[in-house]
């Protein structure tokens, strides 16, 4: 019994893990972007900084513990600004990521620049 719930929980991660992975694709390819950036640890936050306009070493500012959290409210204020969306919808990515990033992906949102 204790396997079939760690069989079904794994499956469950690799699932949850390659939705993500196809959201970030996603949004990385509407930013004229390659998709497979999302696979590159901290070189996807590079690239993510040049897709709203942040200059690029505001990526370590997101390995900071703290300042992280209010750089990311920041970023993700300006991703969806840069898809034509307002602030409230940034801090929607921000604390429901799970609803907003993938509306952002998927939805008819289009990639107008970088907004900052």
């Amino acid at each position: 019994m204790e396997d079939a719930i760690g069989v079904v929980g794994l499956a469950l991660y690799v699932l949850v893990i390659g939705f993500f992975i196809a959201v970030g694709w996603k949004i990385y390819q509407k930013a004229d972007k390659p998709g497979w950036v999302v696979l590159v640890p901290l070189y996807n936050l590079y690239v993510l900084m040049k897709v709203v306009g942040r200059p690029a070493w505001w990526f370590v500012l997101l390995l900071i513990p703290v300042v992280n959290f209010v750089v990311a409210i920041v970023v993700n204020i300006d991703l969806a600004k840069s898809f034509g969306k307002d602030w409230l919808y940034g801090l929607g990515i921000t604390f429901v990521g799970v609803i907003f990033l993938p509306m952002l992906a998927f939805g008819s949102a289009t990639y107008e620049g970088p907004a900052a």
